[in-house]
This record gives structure tokens, C-alpha cells and sequence, in this order.
């Protein structure tokens, strides 16, 4: 059934989290293969590009230096350090999708997640898990690319992420690719319609109706 209320034009600010293995990056993928009304977060970084990789495209590639100045000037949503590298959220990207009314999606982890729940009161945070604990182990050793030691880390890694799961708004569960992806669609496109969502439209309504209020109480 779809909603008939008043849609906003923004865009939303969607925060994807999920267990290594969950398939948020393919659920991803899936929702804006299908729909044209949304846009994956591009993260700035001071690695060097990887054969294959477009700047711009697969990240904003920086220098070090470049990249401190923009923790300093506030222009990242969230950033991170892994190793000897910085990864953060250009705030203008995040904000020029939006004002194209892309609802805008971050594939990040829960660190991340926090800081955009701090700092971006009005973004939806959306977690993404297997339908069972079984199903996940399997999910990783179906891979076959990493050793029971690397499985058994990210399985404890799953553990404490979970301890977690009532910071965010909803809890996605992926069983059936095609059905998850469809889930999160709506789940998204309902977010538009609540009252928080409907500065403009309750303006004009309000607006509107001022004058016959007036009229009836003088």
C-alpha cells in the first residue's frame, strides 16, 4: 500500500550498519539497481588508490594534510583511523545529494554510526543481520577465503556490534536478498512522511489555514 501523504523533496541521511558477512554491501547495491531515487556516501581517505579505483567515484582520495584541515573545519560527518589511514564523510557530498532529494546511503560500521546518530539527529540508522546466529557463521565460511581464526574474530567482533542494536531505528533482517532489499525500500520511503520530516508542508497548511481561523474567531 503506498503512503499518500506529503513527501518531503529533501533527501534522507541513511546510516547501513551490519555483521561482516550480513550482505549490506550487496543489499546495497540491490535497492539502487532497482531505484533511481538514491545515492552511496563516497568517503574521503588518505590511502593511495588501489588499481581500477576512480577518484570520486570509489573515494575522495587526499593527502594527509588535506584531510586534517577537514577534521579541523568541521567538514566530515564522521571520520575514522584504520592503521595508517584516515576514512571520514564529506558533510558537502552528503549534502548536495540530499538537496538533489537522493536519499543518501552510508555503508559504515557502528563507530561511524554513533557519530552520525550524535551529530545528524534527523538520520535513519538501519542494521542489517542474517536471520540467525547459524546463519551467519555459515554466510562466513561459505566464503571460503578465510581461515576458522579469521571467522571465529569476526564472530566475536558480531557479538560485541550486537550489544549495540537498540542505538539504531530498525533492525533489517536479509533471509531473501530480493526481499530485503524491497523491505528497505519502504522502509526508507516511509521515513519521509513523518511529521519530523514535514517542516514545509505543515507550513503550508498552517499557512493556509490562518486566515479562515482568524476570520471565524474575530
Amino acid at each position: 500500500m503506498s503512503n499518500t501523504g506529503y513527501k518531503t523533496n529533501k533527501g534522507l541521511l541513511v546510516v547501513v550498519s551490519g555483521f561482516s558477512g550480513a550482505g549490506k554491501g550487496t543489499l546495497i547495491k540491490k535497492l539502487m539497481s532497482r531505484y533511481d531515487n538514491y545515492s552511496l556516501s563516497v568517503s574521503a581517505t588518505t590511502r593511495s588508490p588501489r588499481p581500477g579505483e576512480t577518484d570520486g567515484k570509489d573515494y575522495f582520495f587526499v593527502e594527509r594534510q588535506r584531510f586534517l584541515d577537514m577534521i579541523v573545519n568541521d567538514e566530515l560527518l564522521e571520520y575514522a583511523q584504520y592503521v595508517d589511514n584516515f576514512y571520514g564523510t564529506p558533510r558537502s557530498f552528503v549534502n548536495g545529494e540530499r538537496e538533489r532529494g537522493k536519499d543518501c546511503l552510508l555503508e559504515i560500521e557502528l563507530q561511524g554510526a554513533m557519530k552520525i546518530k550524535a551529530r545528524c539527529p534527523g538520520a535513519v540508522l538501519i542494521f542489517v543481520t542474517p536471520p540467525s546466529v547459524e546463519e551467519l557463521e555459515r554466510r562466513l565460511r561459505g566464503r571460503g577465503t578465510e581461515s576458522d581464526e579469521v571467522v571465529r574474530k569476526r564472530l566475536a567482533r558480531a557479538g560485541e556490534e550486537a550489544e549495540a542494536l537498540e542505538s539504531y531505528d530498525y533492525l533489517l533482517i536479509n533471509d531473501d536478498l530480493d526481499e530485503a532489499a524491497e523491505r528497505l525500500h519502504r522502509l526508507i520511503q516511509d521515513q519521509h512522511f513523518k511529521m519530523s520530516e514535514q517542516t514545509e508542508a505543515v507550513r503550508s497548511i498552517r499557512n493556509g489555514l490562518r486566515a479562515y481561523y482568524t476570520e471565524f474567531n474575530s
